[in-house]
Formats: structure tokens, sequence, C-alpha cells
């Protein structure tokens, strides 16, 4: 044989094979290999019109291969087995690099091993693009889980996304592709070629473990300056240290909760959102102004369409690119952190979106998601349910979580509809699901991914005091329970209950009131089966529902004040808070993604008004411990009157456990009352430290000028009383002196 052999050692299988990239193994015929006449250097690069082989060192010329095929394959011998280069000459501009197929595996077998076996670290540590250096020879590292597909190639601009060029290594045990390719660097796009288990071509899939990607509408992924982001410059060391003691049961939590794209847009460059830097500037101010203790963004993780406002993700480890790149992220909670502000993100472990360039059928197999789809598809969303009975696929997700928590040191994840995952009946008829192993409608896989899900987040390195809040709408017992205990293991829960109740009662006209007194009572009959955040977020001002303000009857004065009561009532009450852009202010429009809230409204007297008194909630619940010391225990909490429905009027007691304690007192009607004779639990003077009904809110000013002083009256079961004036569509806070 010579090197002019038509084969260069290879039969006529196997050429077709390559250049046709459906070799099962490249590797063994590509790149350096010994032979009978010595070393000989194989590649494919089709539209190449020549190719040498020189020396890494010094560039001396080793060989010069010759076109075995016209799809591309090269071949010939070299003088020396040495590191090599390749000099690609494509029709005029040449092109020196190293021959991809000269690198052995990148990936060790024991991170493979442990991804096989469900290691969410494994997969922050294997999967995805990371650009790395081997041998001294700068490139990047891709590796991607496709176990059933035939062949994967990485395509990009780095050739011309051609899947000829570049197909992979397969990790037999884990089921892993992997493939170092010189000379490529972070700012790069790729994809994935895959054929699938009988040899079709599957569309481009984007990288499901990518930290970043192109700008929707494009779906490629991005490599991404992995360094940059793990080594960032954080400064926020002290917020970490203390977090864990801001974000517990009797800390004050109260979240502004944010759509990052349309808080403020620019309407004069094309209706824009703001980037990480813009919102950093604006919007972190704006918060701490506020008083708020925590942003929350609804999921800042990439997603193809924007009117999903992010809840139908598909990449899970990158933030989106519609507001810059990851790095830019990591400088916004660094900045949030200085600033004192806690960052929570809304995370979807429920569902995905059925795009083709992403996770449905990834390689050619329903992989990521069940094959019945009885199992495997949302009726109410058009979307995929992830098997998370399959150890990958739980790793897969559960390393999104921690990825959040560890490369962005983000405070918080509230998981997205918890009550869809717990249920195999979720919103199906009967026939239309698949009972458990035990012929139940409980998820048993489900349970437990999100029972790991919070094992985890308690442990992950270097994120002390990270929380978990769960999005879940039903009764199911112990989600806030300990894990030990048979819970879920969630540090909060969304009382979706409380918002319904209430919100009913708030949209009944006063007259009515007394018949739905109830609504705002029950839901401290199971206060404390869970530890709460009483959330009005996006959910109640989309699909018709308007706004908060539009749910409030009467003519407009009542309207705001009915508004600024129901506030009062929220922030007094036990449970963190949650509050959805526009609300603070009396939006008077449902939410629309593609506008702004409407900020010029703060023009406006009533308005602003509404304004200042959620500040002004937000100061005294941050400031009063009696309003949060003991929110999760009864001790915290009184009624001293819960029935006088006839007047739809509620007062109650709320204390610290240490002497510190308030009174709250509601009066539901537009009727001023004059005289209201109240039981208070302490003789003597009671400031009145809070009036929704006050001048500067827009209210008509009538109160208890400031203070208030007992009588030896017994009433309400408490020795001591105080003859009141209670403000129409008001809420007062009364504190001992």
């Amino acid at each position: 044989m010579s090197e002019h052999d038509p084969g260069i050692g290879l039969n006529p299988l196997d050429i077709d094979a390559l250049v046709s990239a459906r070799h099962h193994d490249p590797f063994s015929h590509l790149g350096m290999h010994d032979s009978d006449y010595g070393p000989i250097v194989r590649v494919v690069l089709p539209n190449a019109a020549r190719v040498s082989v020189i020396a890494r060192d010094d560039g001396a010329t080793l060989g010069e291969l010759h076109q075995v095929h016209p799809g591309g394959l090269f071949a010939g011998s070299v003088s020396a087995a040495k590191p090599y280069r390749l000099k690609i000459d494509w029709h005029g501009p040449v092109q020196e690099i190293e021959d991809t197929y000269s690198f052995g595996p990148v990936l060790g077998d024991e991170p493979l091993g442990r991804l096989a076996n469900g290691d969410p670290y494994a997969v922050l540590e294997c999967l995805g693009s990371r650009p790395i250096t081997v041998d001294g020879v700068p490139g990047v590292r891709f590796a991607v889980w496709a176990p059933n597909a035939k062949r994967v190639s990485v395509v990009g601009d780095f050739n011309a996304w051609d899947g000829r060029r570049h197909p992979m290594r397969l990790r037999h045990r884990a089921g892993v592709w992997e493939l170092f390719v010189p000379r490529v660097g972070a700012g790069a796009r790729y994809k994935y070629e895959m054929l699938s288990r009988d040899g079709h071509p599957l569309p481009l899939k984007a990288d499901p473990c990518a930290m970043q990607t192109e700008k929707p509408p494009a779906t490629g992924s991005v490599v991404a300056h992995v360094d940059d982001v793990e080594n960032f410059a954080w400064t926020d060391a002290a917020w970490i240290a203390a977090r864990g003691a801001k974000q517990t049961a009797n800390a004050p939590i109260s979240i502004y909760e944010v759509h990052a794209e349309s808080w403020l847009r620019v309407l004069e460059e094309g209706n824009r959102g703001l980037d990480w830097a813009e919102l950093a500037d604006r919007l972190l101010p704006y918060v701490k102004g506020m008083g708020f203790t925590h942003v929350e963004f609804m999921p800042v993780a990439e997603h193809p369409f924007g009117g999903s406002w992010g809840y139908q993700p598909l990449g899970q480890f990158a933030p989106s690119a519609r507001f810059g790149t990851p790095e830019q992220f990591a400088m916004f909670v660094n900045r949030a952190h200085e600033e004192g502000i806690g960052v929570i993100l809304d995370w979807v472990p429920a569902h995905f979106p059925n795009d083709a360039h992403g996770l449905v059928e990834f390689d050619g197999t329903p992989l990521y998601e069940h094959a019945d789809p009885r199992e495997g598809y949302h009726q109410d969303w058009n979307t995929m349910i992830y098997n998370l009975g399959r150890n990958e696929v739980s790793a897969f997700l559960i390393a999104s979580g921690l990825a959040w928590l560890k490369r962005f040191h983000v405070d918080g994840l509230r998981v997205d509809a918890v009550a869809s995952m717990l249920y195999r009946d979720y919103s199906r008829a009967a026939g239309e699901w698949v009972p458990n192993i035990y012929g139940g409608r409980e998820n048993l896989e489900s349970i437990a991914f999100l029972k790991r899900l919070n094992h985890e987040v308690r442990y992950v390195p270097g994120a002390p005091g990270a929380i978990t809040i769960a999005e879940e709408s039903t009764a199911w017992p112990g989600v806030t329970a300990k894990l030990e205990d048979g819970g879920l293991g969630f540090d909060f829960k969304w009382n979706m209950g409380w918002m319904h109740d209430t919100l009913h009662y708030m949209e009944e006209d006063p007259v009515y009131r007394q018949y739905h007194h109830h609504n705002m009572t029950f839901g401290m009959v199971y206060a404390y089966s869970e530890r709460f955040v009483l959330p009005l977020s996006h959910d109640e001002v989309v699909h018709g529902k308007g706004s908060l303000l539009g749910k409030m009857p009467g003519d407009r004065w009542q309207r705001f004040a009915n508004l600024r009561a129901y506030f009062a009532f929220m922030w007094t009450h036990p449970g963190k808070k949650l509050l959805f852009m526009g609300g603070e202010f009396g939006q008077m429009a449902e939410f629309d993604h593609d506008t702004s809230p409407h900020w010029h409204l703060l023009d406006d007297e009533l308005h602003h008004g509404v304004q200042k008194v959620v500040r002004d909630l937000n100061a005294l619940y941050v400031q009063e411990p009696a309003l949060h010391a003991l929110d999760s225990e009864p001790g915290g909490f009184e009624w001293l009157i819960g029935d006088d429905s006839g007047n739809s009027v509620f007062a109650w007691r709320r204390t610290d456990g240490s002497g510190r304690e308030v009174v709250v007192v509601c009066n539901l009607t537009p009727v001023p009352r004059h005289g209201y004779r109240l039981g208070l639990p302490r003789p003597g003077r009671w400031h009145e430290v809070f009036n929704s009904d006050a001048g500067m809110y827009g209210g008509s000013n009538v109160g208890n000028g400031g203070l208030v002083y007992t009588e030896e009256i017994a009433s309400h079961g408490k020795p001591f009383s105080a003859s009141l004036i209670l403000p129409p569509l008001a809420t007062i806070v009364l504190r001992a002196d």
C-alpha cells in the first residue's frame, strides 16, 4: 500500500460513512494513526482545496494529504508522529489549526459515572460547552447527553454549520457525546446536529446545558465566558453570610414581582426592555426606595416565546440574552446584594415547550419527556412534561436550580406549577391519566424530585441560606414541612386560598360584604399549617381579570380607598408579602407584556397615594417586629373582632412575643364609625402609627389624631378598651406605647 492508495487503508464502507458523517466511531479512523507504512493522517474537510500537515512546534511540513473522496476525505503519510497542525487552503484563504481528531477524550470516567447515576453536580461539571486548554492548545469542550442518537456533530460558525466536520465521540456508559474543538472560543455560536437511531436527520438542537444563547428569535447556543462567571469578582460575601437570617419564617420578607422585559420599556428605541445594567441602575433604587426586601423575576431562563412570560423555558442554565450576558446578570445580582435586596427567580421544572430546536424528542426519542402523552403532554399549556423518573432528567433539572444559586448567587427559587407536578390527574379527565404503581393519583417521581431539590438546596456549596418557594394551589399536606418529617421541604408556599378568598370579598359591594365576612377570616383557620407567602401576583391581573384597582367596587375615590385598605389588611396579616409590578400604584389596566406599567399615573394624587401606602407599609412591616417575628406561630396573632359582619369590621392583635404589640382595625364599609369600642390587650396610650385614610394618601383624613387612650371598660374579653373613630374603607394600625 502506498500513500496514493485510494483507500489509504480504509474500506469503501468506512470511507462512505466518514464523508457522510454516519460513522459510529470517527476517532478510530480520523486523525493520526499508525500503519504498515508509518504514521498517516486522515481528515474530513468538505470544500477544502488542499491540506498539509505541519509540525505544531516549528511549522515544518510533515506531509501533504490527498483527497481520496470528493466528499472531503483527505489522507496521506507524514514523516513523523508528533503534535501537528493542519494547513488548509480553502480555495484562497489559508487556515492553520490543530486537528480535532488528534486529541483524546476530555471527560473523565469518574464524573461520567456520576452523571449516569444522576448526580446533578456531574451535570454542571460535564455537560454544555466550556473553553478549556488541552496540551497547551485553547479551544472548547462540547458535551451533550443523547444516548439514543446514532451520530452527533457539533456545528457552528467555526465549521460553516457542516455536521461532517466535527462528529463527536460517544462515551458509552453515560450516553454522552463529547468533542474538543481547538481554537474555538467564547462567543462562538453552535448547535448539535444528530441522526436518530434509525439514521434520520433531526432538526438542529440547541444545547440544553448552555450557559448562554443567542438573542431570540434566534435559537443558537453560545459558548459562554464560563470562567468569567465562575470567577466573578463578587462583593456580596457579607450579604451571603447574613441572608440566612433575612429569609427565615420570622423575618420580614416583602417581594416585588417583576417581568424584567416590560418593567420599563424604552419607547424611543423600538419599545425595547432594559438590559441588566439599566435594570440595576433603575429597578434596584426603586425597589429599595419602596422598601421591598426582595425582587422576584418571572422566569429569566432563556425562552423562545416572549408571550409565555418566561414560563416555557428551554435554556434552563442560561440567563436570557434579551437582557445581556451571563456576566451582566451576575453583576445585577451583585448590585442587588450591595443594596441589601434579595433576588428570587421563578423556576420552571414542570414542563417545557415543544419547539423543534429544544428538548422534545431530543435524540430522536422521548428523552426528556414521557413517551406516553397521558404522562408527557400538558393539555392546558401545549407543552411537554419532564420524565422525572429518569435519573438523568432529574439531575439535569436539579443542576439547573443549583446553577442559579451557585453560579449567580441567586437567593431563592420560586418553583412554578408545583400542583401540576404532584398529581398525575392534574387537569385530566378519567381515562386521560396513568395511575402510579400503587394505583393512586400522586406523582411519586415528582414528589421524590421536589424533596431532592430541597435537600440539595440546603447544602449547595457557597450558597448558604438560599430558599425555595412553592406555587402550590391545593391542600397537599406538608409542602413546607421538614424533609425528615415527611414534608416536601420548601421554605414557603404561596397562599392561593387566602388570595382568592380575600379578593372575592374585596370585589363585593360593601353593602353585601356582610354576607362574605368569612372570606376575610377563614385564612387564619389554616394560617399555621404551612409557612405562607401572601401573593398578589401577575396571575391576578391577566387574561381578562383586570387590575387590582379594577376589582375594587364603588366610585373612583372608593376604589382607591378599598385598595389602600386591602393592602394594609395584607401587610398586617400573618404571611410574607408579594406584589406584582404596577399594583403598588394602582395600575388601571391589566398586565400587558408588550407595554410597561403606566408610570405616568403617578402624576395623579390618588395613584401616588397608593404608592405611598405601599412604601409606608413596607417600612412599618420591616421596622415593627410584632408584624413578622411570630409570623408562623399561633402566639403571634389574636382575633379581637372577627365576627362583626354587620359593620364589616375586623380587628386583631399582632405581637413579637417580647413585649411589642400592635392592633389592626379594618372598616370595610364607606361609613365612618364614631365611638366604636374596641377591647385592647394592655392599658395606657396607643399610637395610631398608620391610617390608610390619611390625607397624604388621598383619603378623607378621618382618624384618631395619632393617639388613643384606654379606659377601664371591659370589651371583647379585655379589661381595657378604647373608643375609636374608624375611617371609611380604611385600615388603621395602633401600637402600644
